[in-house]
């Protein structure tokens, strides 16, 4: 794979001549909700097997063009990430741990035989956008910009094996609470019937193929009252693995952490690896281990369990007040938010948004 960096790669800029008018961008950031607007520009980054990464530019947001016969099409070659822009009191925009993002990006490439974009061009790639789009960064309290960037194998052509080219974009999105009713605890659904990945597929990937997997069972969330579906492990359907989209942490009356070690067919929550430190830092206890739904069961029935919450990205964390299946309930539809899950929360979302000390060095101004 071609190794180019951000200093070998120049961007080019060409400004929408016809963006979002002030008045109406400003009515959309009052009330934005999760993936309903874009903003007016995004990024683009041409990868071939001879040329290497190659006419790096800023584009007015529009659709893409492609052949009927695009390998993505065909084969689900696609890969993608997702991170936010945070306005600070000052004005500024910072993004939080993108090298982490970008080395997941690399990641979730090898697994789908994708080209890997370097980490340098990668946070290059996201100044040069948000630095043209800023004004779409809102400001407002639990606000933020939601950034996804995406890799999409573009090769026309049927054969089966890894395309050629591909294209590497970033679209950004003005963000509000990813659940409609913010840090209002959530019931999950039990998917019974079905495994999100197995041992030695693409689990650990962050690429559309484990998301689409999850959309039937979801179905089946919802029509149960359910925000959310938690998925078992494939083999032996006893452990906890992860939500459909974000990762899970039990909490012990003791202040204790649970949860499931990533071994392949769990994703590397950033948010996850950062409430872990956070944690820790804390004085608390963290246990990464494999963590039976019959624990979680016992534990609350004994009171030894007292929390439980999901994170990721887009909600940052959101408190479980109840585990539902079609023959048990585990919890409290009606409790609140624990202690242990507002603190971590509070605390977490107090360095993104600049209130809190970046003690970890997590924070990277992008405009």
């Amino acid at each position: 794979m071609n190794t180019t960096s951000a200093n070998q790669v120049e961007f080019t800029i060409n400004r929408n001549a016809n963006p979002l008018p002030e008045a109406e961008r400003n009515a959309i950031l009052q009330n934005p909700g999760f993936g309903k607007h874009f903003t007016d520009h995004m990024a683009t980054i041409d990868w071939t097997r001879e040329q290497g990464w190659h006419d790096a530019r800023i584009v007015p947001y529009g659709p893409l063009q492609l052949d009927p016969a695009a390998s993505v099409l065909h084969y689900a070659q696609e890969i993608f990430e997702g991170l936010k822009a945070y306005r600070h009191a000052d004005g500024s925009v910072w993004t939080f741990r993108p090298e982490a993002n970008a080395l997941r990006f690399q990641l979730s490439a090898r697994r789908l035989a994708l080209p890997e974009l370097p980490v340098d061009l990668f946070i290059e790639s996201l100044k040069q956008l948000i630095s043209v789009d800023k004004a779409w960064v809102p400001s407002a309290p639990e606000t933020s910009a939601y950034i996804r960037p995406f890799m999409i194998a573009n090769e026309s052509f049927l054969g089966v094996r890894s395309a050629e080219r591909a294209a590497y974009h970033v679209i950004v999105s003005p963000a509000g609470s990813y659940f409609a009713k913010g840090m209002q605890p959530i019931s999950i659904w039990l998917a019974s019937e079905f495994a999100r990945a197995g041992k030695g597929g693409t689990g650990e990937a962050k690429c559309g193929g484990n998301y689409a997997a999850s959309l039937l069972p979801q179905q089946e969330a919802y029509a149960n009252g359910c925000s959310q579906v938690l998925f078992l492990d494939a083999e032996e359907h006893t452990y906890l693995e992860e939500l459909g989209g974000m990762n899970i942490f039990l909490v012990r009356k003791d202040g204790t952490l649970i949860t499931p070690k990533p071994s392949g067919s769990i994703l590397k929550g950033i948010t996850r690896a950062s409430l872990i430190q956070l944690a820790e830092d804390m004085g608390l206890k963290v246990e990464e281990r494999k963590v039976a739904l019959q624990e979680w069961r016992d534990g609350i029935n004994s009171g030894e369990i007292t929390e439980a919450f999901a994170c990721g990205t887009a909600a940052v964390i959101a408190p479980i007040c109840a585990l539902k299946s079609k023959d048990f309930i585990i919890g409290d539809e009606n409790a609140p938010a624990g202690k242990v899950t507002v603190a971590l929360r509070n605390k977490l979302t107090g360095i993104q948004y600049g209130l809190e000390e970046d003690t970890h060095g997590w924070l990277t101004r992008l405009a």
